[in-house]
């Protein structure tokens, strides 16, 4: 049975984290971030078939360009430890033909992220393999964490509603104040989208709850999937990984976007 593999992480600058950057590493082409002053430009990354980006048509016409759009994403955030974008890295069935790719991401994005005035930058990317390897397709999504409102300015993160009771009476805090808690204005949440995933694939026939089916949660939005049998760090996953395909004498280099890794 197919192997679904999602996964959600958070770009933020308290990690020295760039939008340009994780844009540059997903697409392939050489940006540059007003907010560093620097090139961002990954040579050594191959296998990039296909970058798009999708915008709501409320959105200005110059965010069509990717080193326009991120910079202005990156610029509206004042704050050392903003969160500036959601990163979301899913497989594609090798059942699927490569010709139906796009398109078929193409409707996801809209579903889920234009149509609810968020921009979707997408690629799609096929690396070559090993002889004898099988293939890894897979899609790279980077949506800004702030919508854009019906004049195409960026909104605000999130809004507070306030706190009720089973009764709709209001619940109050510590200090015997009204309550309130935070809320997406996109109503787009990482473990909202976990749970809608795992719904889209138990129309597809794929059940990841039956007993035949496990999930492990890995990255930064591992808290997320709180269906998971097994949560795991990054590190645990790509060591395991490394040990599968080359024994236990092995060492793991992994150069992402973000961040580098040797694991030894």
């Amino acid at each position: 049975m197919p192997c679904p593999h999602n996964e959600i992480t958070i770009v933020q600058r308290s990690q020295r984290q760039s939008a340009v950057a994780a844009a540059a590493y997903q697409s392939g082409e050489k940006l540059f971030c007003e907010y560093d002053q620097q090139v961002k430009h990954y040579p050594e990354k191959r296998g990039i078939v296909h970058n798009e980006i999708l915008l709501p048509p409320n959105a200005p016409q110059e965010y069509a360009d990717r080193n326009t759009l991120w910079n202005a994403a990156e610029a509206i955030e004042k704050q050392w430890n903003s969160q500036l974008a959601r990163r979301i890295v899913l497989a594609i069935p090798r059942e699927i033909p490569p010709e139906q790719h796009a398109d078929l991401i193409r409707d996801y994005c809209r579903e889920f992220f234009v149509s609810k005035g968020m921009i979707a930058d997408f690629a799609i990317h096929d690396p070559v393999r090993p002889k004898g390897a099988e293939p890894n397709p897979h899609i790279h999504i980077l949506v800004p964490i702030r919508p854009l409102k019906e004049d195409g300015t960026w909104g605000i993160k999130e809004k507070k509603i306030p706190v009720m009771d089973e009764q709709g009476n209001p619940v109050l805090d510590k200090n015997g104040k009204q309550a309130y808690r935070a809320v997406s204005t996109t109503g787009w949440s990482s473990k909202e989208t976990c749970q809608t995933i795992k719904d889209r694939l138990l129309e597809d026939s794929v059940d990841v709850l039956s007993d035949d089916s496990k999930v492990v949660a890995t990255g930064y939005g591992r808290v997320a999937v709180d269906f998971a049998d097994h949560v795991i760090t990054e590190i645990t996953c790509h060591a395991r990984g490394g040990r599968e395909m080359a024994g236990d004498e092995c060492a793991i280099i992994d150069v992402g976007g973000q961040d580098t890794k040797i694991i030894l």
